[in-house]
């Protein structure tokens, strides 16, 4: 029986990528489920996702989608773009997708078309990229947005009061829909962490990669995890989303 490894935001550092999946020791038995936000950053956007379209046909692969995601799927469909993606990594995405075909390009484009929302397992845990506002869960969500945007989830997380008992009818409702929840999409680093962060039921896997972090790989079941070196060291010459 394989392992569940959960990957957090990547920012197209393949380099990163290559180095946690080795150093997890990672197997075609594993599943691997990647957070989202796969591009905008370093400058391997493009041969990132090239990575994963090909990982996928030997691994069994579960791809979220993430906010940078949904901005750079924006600018390869409709070419326009709001310019504050620019300053948040898009650039470097642009640049390594004029080394692209047209063919290759056409692939990705599939590869964005089929990430999901959120996944729940057989186990009663919710995998997702941000969060989301409904308070009877993400399949009742109004905007698919929430799910790649959200950050009022992890914020209440962190918020509640841990003496809060589970039957006050003052304890946050989306946090009793779950056994557990993985998401990325806000870095730890912003609270002083390094390493994946536990926060009542909520594990955020976002060790951001994007900016001074590691890239993070976590066996879901015994929370064993394998990390990067920190990531600008692995791209000395570009700086992220720094």
């Amino acid at each position: 029986m394989g392992r569940i490894l959960v990957i957090g935001d990547m920012h197209g550092a393949l380099n990163a990528l290559q180095q946690i999946l080795k150093r997890a020791k990672v197997t075609q038995d594993d599943t691997l489920l990647f957070l989202g936000d796969y591009v905008d950053g370093w400058s391997h956007s493009a041969e990132l996702v090239s990575f994963l379209i090909q990982l996928n046909t030997s691994h069994n692969c579960i791809f979220i989608k993430g906010n940078h995601d949904d901005l750079c799927y924006t600018w390869l469909t409709k070419k326009t773009y709001n310019p504050d993606w620019i300053e948040h990594g898009g650039q470097a995405t642009i640049d390594s997708y004029a080394k692209l075909s047209q063919e290759d390009i056409n692939i990705h484009l599939d590869f964005y078309k089929n990430l999901i929302n959120y996944h729940v397992d057989t186990h009663n845990r919710l995998f997702l990229h941000a969060g989301f506002t409904s308070i009877h869960g993400p399949h009742r969500e109004y905007f698919d947005e929430s799910f790649y945007w959200d950050r009022t989830l992890w914020e209440t997380a962190l918020a509640i009061d841990p003496t809060l008992k589970k039957n006050n009818p003052k304890y946050p409702k989306r946090l009793l829909l779950f056994d557990e929840i993985y998401i990325g999409h806000t870095p730890v680093t912003r609270i002083n962490q390094t390493t994946p962060v536990q926060a009542n039921c909520i594990w955020n896997i976002d060790t951001g990669a994007a900016f001074k972090g590691a890239l993070t790989i976590m066996d879901i079941n015994t929370k064993e995890f394998w990390q990067s070196d920190p990531v600008y060291q692995l791209y000395p010459d570009e700086n992220g989303r720094n």
